[in-house]
């Protein structure tokens, strides 16, 4: 897989330096077909690789339990960047940055964004090296280019599934986004947090095009998902039991706010939200999820019952209005 940098160097390198003997790979499903691979590197740095086939969706579900269990003394984690202040168990992140070149792809979404003229730009960590590059090209172009950094994130321009503040630090000064990446899943969250127009440039595909038509629909699902929500008489309110997302004192606020309401809550801990586990709860009318709010976003058509984010529940009792949450943006944090 030529499309990114594995750091193969440096992975052996951390090896050596930490004398790690067991060390697991932790991958996020586009990088997993390269597992066996990158097992032979530790392997060959004297180590024995042990390969996580768990789902893996971002540096937040660092997979430090298992690593725990398995007495591993050391993780190599691809794929994102650093998320963590602190981690259980000695981590390598290796991010692997694309090695693809971006040029096509923005040149097609120049005509896409010809009647704005301030332009914001936002990218995963795969991509943020090419900013500078893309921003140059706008500027030649007679835009006006802003990449966002509130300090939250590593990188200036970055976003994260479940994080956009670099997007939303601008949004104010900019008239729509352009977005360097593949898939619509991080553009669709700039949309949703800014409520900007958002061109993808998809250097894989080397196409452009919108994922506003896509938001939109978010944007009527969700209004749906929270009327739906308000019928319900029990609820139970999500904790996420990933390292990253685990987010009890604000479901215990939840669930107290509920039963003012008159509503009656439940908090369930869950590692996995999957339509097939919540439906063994019949009872149960309705969920908030304070673990990632992108599964209530982007699995919502699959479940049976409303999985509301922590914003729609402060919608759904009352403590901010649907017109100000879309104003803020469905991720304000």
């Amino acid at each position: 897989m030529k499309k990114f940098d594995f750091e193969e160097e440096r992975v052996k390198q951390e090896i050596a330096k930490l004398g790690a003997k067991r060390v697991l790979i932790q991958l996020p499903e586009g990088l997993k077909p390269e597992a066996t691979r990158l097992a032979n590197i530790v392997e060959k740095a004297g180590a024995l690789p042990i390969v996580s086939a768990d789902p893996c969706y971002g540096a937040c579900d660092l997979a430090t339990a298992a690593a725990q269990s398995l007495n591993a003394d050391l993780i190599i984690h691809y794929g994102h960047a650093k998320l963590l202040k602190h981690e259980p168990v000695p981590t390598v992140y290796v991010e692997a940055r694309a090695t693809v070149n971006v040029d096509a792809a923005v040149e097609k979404a120049l005509p896409l964004l010809e009647k704005w003229r301030k332009i914001g730009l936002a990218t995963t960590v795969q991509h943020v090296q090419t900013l500078d590059e893309v921003r140059e090209f706008l500027l030649r172009a007679g835009k006006t280019v802003i990449i966002g950094d509130a300090g939250r994130m590593n990188y200036p321009g970055q976003v994260i599934g479940c994080d956009y503040s670099n997007a939303k630090s601008i949004a104010k000064e900019i008239e729509a986004f352009l977005f360097i990446g593949g898939g619509k899943f991080h553009a669709l969250g700039v949309a949703l947090s800014t409520s900007k127009p958002t061109i993808i440039a998809d250097p894989y595909e080397k196409r452009a095009y919108s994922i506003n038509e896509e938001a939109r629909k978010v944007l009527k699902q969700r209004w749906a998902s929270i009327e739906e929500a308000k019928k319900a008489k029990i609820f139970a309110v999500l904790v996420g039991l990933k390292i990253g997302q685990k987010r009890l004192e604000t479901a215990l606020t939840i669930k107290e706010k509920l039963e003012k309401t008159g509503k009656k809550a439940y908090i369930f801990a869950i590692r996995e939200i999957t339509p097939e586990i919540l439906m063994e709860f019949p009872k149960v009318d309705a969920y908030v999820n304070t673990a990632c709010p992108r599964v209530s976003l982007d699995d919502a058509s699959k479940f049976q019952k409303p999985v509301l984010t922590i914003n729609e529940a402060r919608v759904l009792v009352g403590e901010i209005s649907w017109e100000e949450l879309c104003r803020k943006g469905l991720f304000e944090s």
